[in-house]
């Protein structure tokens, strides 16, 4: 193992607490801190040290990579590692989005010669791991109940939406149609009436949410769009599966997220990013997300995962303590390994390291089982080659 220094993202959105806690720098931060980026994708790859400084692991995995990322993850995903290692810290809502799946992502990328909607040719499933409690929207929920919750804002305008979602799953595609399509000129009423709803009976369902998401995107429909979704809140260690086509937006919180390495995302509001509201519509999948929550399973004294059916990658969490004072087990390398809390020792028979909250270290396929050692958690990403 070596360690290594993961990258900041300062989108708007970001906390300016979670991630310097999590590292244990001065809070608050002076800007927002969305992302702690732990991987090699080339937008915000992580550095490793060598003699003449710091190294960007996208430049070590193209010089050796089979070295780096083994015969078997070359011969399946190229000279690239193919998963991304986040910490996410959300102080204000994401952008309603999803993601394409592989097929749809190297067509689109193929024929899209201005790289508007797809900028490389993969996919990007994600699974997002809560560190604290967790608000999110994820996957549609049943149209009846989408129904019944717009329908008690008695806003008229509505009205055809809500009668399209009385239609069941069948009604889904043509409501978000209608609610994305809304005319510019009338978005802004649109959202004021169903706020002013949401205001005179701030304990109806969806209220809150009105609320929350009209104060920043007064003139966007997507405010009502979400109202059409799960509303998830995530208890620290239970997760959230978003394959493609599954419209879902962050509200709220820092969690762990794993996902596909790509930048392929296609917006559905609360956004003042472009929306193509047809392609948009080819990608999602309308059909009903029954339970969008997963729960850590355990596989070994101390290891527990998030099992989703993905080859780019898979997530484990290790607990070291009193209960498992050394943990060992084995996984294909590459892997990263970000210390989510106490202070632990890495061993993988190449190297040793020991990482403090917030710290991380990569390790090459070359390495043998992980050794764990210490007074923590951990959170291990590798890809999901069995």
């Amino acid at each position: 193992m070596e360690l290594m220094q993961g990258r900041i993202r300062d989108y708007a959105w970001g906390s300016r607490t979670a991630i310097a806690q999590l590292q244990g720098r001065a809070v608050p931060s002076d800007g927002p801190e969305a992302e702690l980026w732990l991987g090699a994708h080339p937008g915000a790859p992580a550095t490793v040290d060598r003699d003449g400084g710091p190294v960007s692991l996208t430049e070590l995995l193209l010089a050796e990579p089979g070295h780096w990322l083994g015969e078997r993850l070359v011969g399946r995903f190229g000279t690239r590692l193919p998963f991304l290692l986040k910490v996410l810290a959300a102080d204000a809502p994401l952008s309603l989005q999803a993601h394409p799946d592989a097929e749809q992502a190297r067509t689109g990328h193929a024929a899209d010669a201005g790289r508007v909607n797809y900028v490389d040719p993969y996919h990007k499933p994600e699974l997002l791991v809560a560190l604290s409690e967790f608000d999110a929207l994820c996957g549609f929920r049943d149209p009846a109940e989408s129904a019944a919750v717009l329908a008690g804002f008695g806003v008229p305008a509505l009205a055809p939406v809500v009668a399209a979602l009385r239609g069941g799953p069948a009604g889904l595609r043509e409501a978000v149609r209608a609610l994305l399509s809304w005319p510019e000129s009338e978005r802004a009423g649109l959202v004021a009436a169903v706020l002013a709803a949401a205001t005179a009976g701030p304990a109806s369902p969806g209220a809150a949410l009105v609320r929350t998401l009209a104060a920043g995107y007064p003139t966007d429909p997507g405010v009502v769009v979400a109202l059409l979704l799960n509303r998830v809140r995530l208890a620290p260690g239970e997760g959230i599966w978003m394959p493609a086509g599954n419209l879902h937006a962050y509200l709220r919180g820092t969690g762990v997220e794993i996902m596909a390495a790509s930048d392929n995302v296609l917006r559905g509001g609360l956004t003042s990013k472009r929306i193509d509201v047809d392609e948009l519509l080819r990608v999602l999948r309308f059909e009903v997300l029954a339970d969008p929550v997963l729960r850590p399973e355990p596989v070994a004294p101390g290891v527990s995962t998030w099992p989703v059916p993905v080859e780019d990658f898979a997530l484990h969490r290790v607990v070291v303590g009193a209960a498992s004072p050394e943990v060992r087990f084995t996984l294909p390398g590459p892997r990263v390994v970000l210390c989510g809390a106490g202070k632990l020792t890495v061993d993988d028979g190449v190297g040793v390291v020991t990482l403090a909250a917030g710290r991380s270290a990569v390790g090459t396929a070359a390495g043998g089982p992980l050794v764990l050692t210490g007074d923590g958690e951990a959170f291990v990403a590798t890809c999901g080659l069995s």
